[in-house]
């Protein structure tokens, strides 16, 4: 039976479906720490009504996008992404025609600077990683593909923002204070501004235990598109971020950037 719930808005067909929203909602809840969710977790923090919630999870674990909730172990009670989202998401990737040029070059800048670096682009108020190659003495991974920051709290986001007009922050960037991913975090627009008048001046951002504590990134924009969409980064340990090499690193960063523009711009790629 139909109810009022599953009968799109009457709005001309211009609003959104409430269970295909809602369906993006709980797998957006999911791709997020800690990654596995029980249905009071989804519950709380989506606010759909229980009933509702069950059918679309059982719809989504017969079409393969989350999986239930295993017996024991790690995702014990909660239920998790499922291959298709996997699957999906690689597709993103694989169609990317500057992806392969990007590879390279992250590849080139991790070898050069032996620092983890990475390539992310910007995708509303957040960056998305796009790859990772880890430093060769790396004891951890500082990010993941797929990965979602918030652009203010990295230096891959400031570079991009830099680049913003007012208006375009206007639109991207919280109004009030910004949350905060640990006690350094840029607290509000004010103080995002100021630092965005250095990236400017001196053409690369820099981020200092902002979305990670202990770490120090250094970011740089690929400009091959306008205004740019993408940006290369290098993180390093904060007890090794001098100002000598943090000053390598960008020139690094600057030089193959400005290389991989030029690639992506002759090969046509926009």
């Amino acid at each position: 039976m139909t109810t009022r719930e599953d009968v799109p808005e009457a709005d001309g067909g211009r609003g959104p479906v409430k269970s295909a929203e809602r369906t993006v909602r709980i797998l957006q809840a999911l791709a997020q720490p800690p990654y596995v969710l029980t249905v009071a977790q989804l519950q709380e923090r989506t606010g759909y009504p229980r009933s509702s919630l069950h059918a679309l999870l059982r719809t989504l674990v017969d079409l393969h996008w989350i999986e239930p909730p295993a017996a024991t172990g790690p995702g014990a009670g909660g239920y998790g992404i499922g291959s298709q989202a996997l699957l999906t998401g690689t597709a993103y990737l694989d169609r990317d025609a500057a992806l392969p040029l990007a590879l390279s070059t992250v590849e080139a800048v991790r070898d050069e600077t032996r620092r983890t670096t990475h390539v992310a682009r910007l995708d509303g108020a957040n960056v998305v990683y796009l790859a990772t190659r880890d430093a060769p003495d790396a004891h951890r991974n500082l990010s993941r593909v797929g990965r979602y920051l918030p652009a203010y709290a990295t230096s891959l986001g400031k570079a991009l923002l830099a680049e913003r007009t007012a208006a375009e922050l206007d639109a991207l960037l919280p109004a009030g204070p910004f949350p905060a991913l640990t006690p350094d975090t840029v607290p509000d627009r004010a103080a995002l501004e100021a630092e965005l008048v250095e990236v400017r001046a001196r053409g690369w951002a820099l981020e200092r235990g902002q979305n990670l504590a202990g770490t120090v990134c250094v970011g740089v924009r690929v400009e091959y598109r306008i205004p740019a969409s993408d940006a290369l980064s290098c993180s390093m340990p904060a007890e090794e971020a001098t100002d000598a090499e943090v000053e390598r690193v960008a020139g690094i960063l600057t030089r193959h950037a400005a290389r991989l523009a030029g690639e992506l711009r002759a090969a046509g790629i926009r």
